[in-house]
């Protein structure tokens, strides 16, 4: 058995022993959403514009036990959805939990990364959440995923970071070195793990750093598992995730936390450096962040294979004419206080209000501003925070 062929039989070992993630089944479907997962937000998203198409093919590479793909099912009505994953005990538990909600737009296959050209056609959403990292070679899974991406299609990855997850690190080392040949024994990990954890006194960093962002989850042993005694993991900082970026092939397209990539939040009171830092590349700038705000502990983020248009609604008469309606990630609307497609608060006012009720994907932008008293530089904004998808006018 070669190398890489022994680290995937461990890795579906561990998740044959858990299954992960453990997320209750219901027989509804599932509470919230992700927009990352909803094809509509995330394609506006990324091109500030409404998708021609929604009866999509959307390929889930590493579905575990299917909590991300019931949502992709549910999510978008119109799309076929692939299921994919190493552990034949993950898979399931997926295939049990999208029957019970009624997620019937979905078919699973026993099936690694590497493998995924089995499968015929192509794709136009493909997401990839916390599998890469845990891969032997991640260029050759990222590149087998790039020949599946349909032209124009979208590819949604979740890495680990280094920064943020250091104490993870050590964790994980103690762990190994105290098991010693028992290594591989998942079991045993977790036990021996845990008897660390309430061993090491109260204001141990290690400690600390498990009560302040994980203990929660960790309750549970998959969860602690998955973070902890994990047979292969691979964590990037933002110079090696552009390798692994670039290897693709693919379009970087952007973060899909913008708000923690800009640099004034760190350095708004020193505009000097900022001006500074204006001298730097995108790259470099990036880099710049996560050294002075070194909480990464993951990267999410989309590629896309060209050609992806992306619109620009500079133009007025471009943006009179397009037709605008509401993008379907947003909670408690109609109100003047709204939670926006990343559960950020939003408050509208009484005319911006009235647009977005007459967004109702029939009539133009200048159709609606003749009832509504909007300035064009409002519905710009509605726009940039995602509030509304608009379609370009013929």
């Amino acid at each position: 058995m070669s190398d890489s062929q022994s680290v995937s039989a461990a890795v579906a070992k561990l998740y044959n022993t858990y299954p992960f993630p453990p997320e209750p089944l219901l027989d509804e479907p599932p509470p919230g959403y992700n927009w990352r997962w909803n094809w509509l937000a995330a394609y506006n998203f990324c091109t500030g514009q409404k998708p021609q198409k929604q009866d999509i093919r959307i390929l889930d590479a590493g579905c575990g036990t299917g909590v991300g793909t019931e949502y992709l099912v549910h999510l978008n009505p119109q799309a076929s959805v692939v299921g994919i994953d190493l552990s034949a005990g993950a898979l399931a538990v997926a295939k049990e939990r999208c029957q019970r909600s009624g997620a019937n737009r979905v078919e699973f296959h026993n099936l690694s990364i590497y493998d995924v050209e089995q499968l015929p056609g192509e794709f136009d959403l493909i997401n990839c959440v916390g599998v890469l990292h845990h891969l032997p070679d991640p260029i050759r899974g990222i590149q087998a995923l790039a020949k599946k991406l349909a032209p124009g299609g979208l590819m949604h990855i979740f890495v680990y970071g280094e920064l943020g997850r250091w104490e993870i690190q050590l964790m994980q080392k103690a762990i190994a070195l105290l098991q010693n040949e028992k290594r591989g024994d998942y079991r045993d990990g977790v036990q021996v793990g845990r008897q660390i954890f309430s061993s090491l006194p109260e204001n141990n960093r290690l400690v600390k750093y498990e009560k302040q962002r994980w203990a929660m989850e960790n309750q549970r042993d998959e969860c602690f598992a998955d973070m902890y005694v994990h047979p292969q993991e691979i964590d990037y900082n933002v110079e090696t995730l552009f390798e692994l970026i670039d290897a693709s092939g693919l379009e970087f397209i952007g973060f899909s936390n913008p708000g923690f990539w800009q640099l004034d939040r760190l350095l708004s009171k020193a505009p000097e450096l900022i001006e500074r830092a204006n001298n730097l590349n995108e790259r470099q700038r990036y880099r710049l962040i996560e050294l002075l705000d070194p909480e990464v502990t993951h990267y999410e983020f989309f590629l896309g294979r060209p050609p992806i248009a992306k619109a620009d609604w500079s133009n007025d008469e471009h943006l009179l004419s397009a037709i605008p309606e509401l993008n379907p990630c947003i909670d408690g609307f109609p109100s003047q206080c709204i939670f926006n497609y990343d559960y950020q608060i939003v408050n509208l006012s009484t005319a911006e209000l009235e647009f977005m009720q007459a967004c109702d994907g029939k009539v133009t932008v200048a159709e609606i501003l003749t009832n509504v008293p909007l300035e064009l530089a409002a519905v710009r904004s509605l726009v940039k925070q995602q509030l509304v998808m608009l379609t370009p006018g013929l």
